[in-house]
């Protein structure tokens, strides 16, 4: 790939831009591909214009909360508002993930904690305005006088409780709704910047070359293997996996008795989990040691073994996660020769 120059590197103070420009000139190309495709995940190439923008959207945030506390109190209007403000915050956390490859790990900390708060907010505003029903004592109603409409709404899925706000998937390009398959993708010579894993059963899904940035979401008994990651992976609501995985920043929520290969440069975050266990990184295939070398990631640092529990405040170690015992770890996962699906 040739290099291009991109002219915001050049507000980049002098000691990141000696740090991160051999990386950013080799990649340039392809951010800039990201900032056509979709303006919301632009990668700002300097912490203070990424920390600008982050602080702008979350102080309308912060408003568009307060605001709701006196808005109409018409509960399809409430769920309507509470929607598009986990939206926001939804976004903002992606935000933090397309740009945390140049960001100082503290940045990335403070930046992801403050969108955690935000999601307390809003669970505690959709809380106060749309309280749960206290159980009571009904006389049983009469028959309906038409089944058929009856069996018609059996058909439709129950709203989610009125407490819980749903954070919407990331829209990108990506493997979705499949169970039971063998899933593969290669980037190589590819523009694509984002990827999605969402809503997979029983899957196996491997996928080489380098991408920016991964986001997975409700897997059940899935096998991940995939190569170099050049900025962040989030990974939420997964259970029974196996997930194989590389890149600068990784943070995982709402993850259960699943097990984690990592090799990452920053410490793991986890966050709402239980019975989760890291290894170190054991994916092969033809080509990835120069991925490895892309993305930043040839280096072992043992990362992997330092893994911080957001929800575990105690000097103790957190019953939250786990090293894999050597005994019970994969010595090595290839997946050469694998191509698309």
């Amino acid at each position: 790939m040739e290099d291009e120059n991109d002219p915001r590197s050049e507000a980049q103070d002098e000691a990141l831009q000696k740090k991160h420009n051999d990386m950013l000139q080799r990649f340039s190309a392809r951010h800039q591909a990201r900032k056509s495709d979709s303006p919301s995940s632009s990668t700002f190439e300097s912490t203070s214009s990424f920390l600008s923008q982050f602080a702008h959207s979350k102080r309308s945030i912060e408003s568009r909360i307060a605001e709701s506390r006196l808005a109409s109190k018409d509960p399809s209007k409430i769920k309507s508002d509470l929607a598009e403000i986990s939206s926001s915050i939804n976004d903002l956390e992606h935000l933090v993930a397309a740009n945390s490859y140049f960001l100082p790990s503290y940045e990335v900390r403070s930046s992801l904690r403050s969108a955690s708060d935000l999601k307390q907010s809003l669970d505690a505003l959709s809380a106060s305005l749309l309280p749960k029903k206290k159980f009571s004592f009904k006389s049983k109603p009469s028959p309906s006088p038409n089944p058929p409409e009856i069996q018609r709404r059996d058909l439709v899925s129950p709203p989610p409780p009125p407490n819980v706000v749903v954070v919407p998937v990331r829209d990108s390009p990506g493997f979705r709704n499949k169970q039971g398959e063998t899933l593969a993708k290669s980037f190589r010579s590819s523009s694509i910047g984002e990827f999605t894993l969402s809503d997979l059963d029983s899957c196996r899904v491997r996928l080489t070359g380098t991408v920016n940035a991964l986001f997975i979401n409700r897997l059940r008994n899935c096998n991940v293997y995939t190569g170099p990651v050049i900025g962040s992976i989030l990974i939420d609501d997964v259970e029974d996996c196996v997930l194989v995985v590389a890149s600068h920043q990784i943070r995982i929520h709402r993850a259960k008795r699943s097990d984690f290969y990592l090799r990452v440069r920053s410490r793991p975050i986890i966050e709402d989990s239980e019975g989760v266990r890291f290894g170190p990184y054991c994916l092969s295939y033809g080509g990835i040691e120069e991925d490895l070398k892309t993305a930043g990631l040839e280096e072992e640092t043992g990362s992997w073994a330092n893994v911080d529990d957001f929800l575990w405040l105690r000097a103790v170690q957190s019953p939250n996660w786990s090293v894999l015992p050597e005994e019970e770890r994969l010595s090595s996962v290839s997946i050469s020769g694998e191509g698309d699906s």
